[in-house]
């Protein structure tokens, strides 16, 4: 019975990868003495995979200087906002011909200052799910309110020319759920009035790869990698997952 017990659980740890069942099983040794790209069919046991959980698998892929990063966690973007906070709006910068501006000062303790910049189109406001709009001062939970309402939110700050893009450890677009980052290497960032531009489009469709171009922001994508370890009586291999 113990024999019976052993063979069962060495068949549940046998892995069989069904592809390419026109070729026969490849010992892993040979496969590691050959050049690449080939095509095999393997039969091996799963050693160990990478990360162990799952959460872990997806990262932030920069395709023009080949970087990966980890996703940066809320604290960190709620860490930035409030350091932005302390940047006062500029009134200034208030009601251009290419947005429309709304300010106000919290009433609680702390009294921030809040600024929301909705971008025009054809001198007038679209409706909430087609419009972009910038904000000075919010909090985290103050903007995924915003991003539940309007298509997309981008957090500002000013200068004292114009508007610009936060911390690029912070996303630089929040549409709906997703966080969209900038590769801090690759990205030259350039001040909000880029965005006018699109705006004035006849139907302006507020894309995350125009407007990351727009801004001079060399847009990160979102990767799944994992790691794992196969081996059977020959030899071992590592095997690399990675897809967007």
């Amino acid at each position: 019975d113990l024999e019976l017990h052993l063979q069962r659980c060495q068949q549940l740890s046998v892995t069989v990868l069904t592809d390419h069942q026109d070729l026969s099983n490849t010992e892993l040794k040979t496969i590691t003495n050959s050049t690449a790209p080939q095509q095999y069919r393997i039969r091996a046991k799963l050693r160990t995979y990478k990360p162990q959980k799952l959460h872990q698998s997806v990262k932030l892929h920069c395709s023009k200087c080949n970087s990966l990063q980890e996703v940066p966690d809320g604290d960190d973007f709620g860490f930035i906002l409030h350091g932005s906070a302390n940047t006062a709006p500029n009134p200034e910068l208030h009601n251009t011909s290419w947005y429309e501006s709304v300010s106000w000062t919290t009433q609680d303790q702390k009294q921030r200052e809040i600024a929301i910049h909705f971008v025009k189109h054809d001198e007038m406001l679209q409706h909430p799910e087609d419009t972009l709009l910038m904000v000075e001062g919010g909090t985290l939970k103050e903007i995924w309110k915003l991003t539940k309402r309007f298509k997309c939110v981008i957090p500002v700050r000013s200068t004292e020319d114009d508007l610009e893009l936060l911390d690029l450890s912070a996303p630089f677009l929040l549409q709906g759920n997703v966080k969209y980052y900038g590769c801090k290497q690759c990205s030259t960032p350039k001040p909000m009035k880029s965005l006018s531009c699109i705006a004035a489009e006849q139907q302006p469709s507020w894309e995350p790869a125009e407007i990351a171009q727009v801004l001079g922001i060399e847009l990160l994508q979102y990767v799944f990698i994992m790691k794992f370890t196969l081996v059977d009586e020959t030899g071992a291999l590592n095997a690399y997952l990675f897809d967007y």
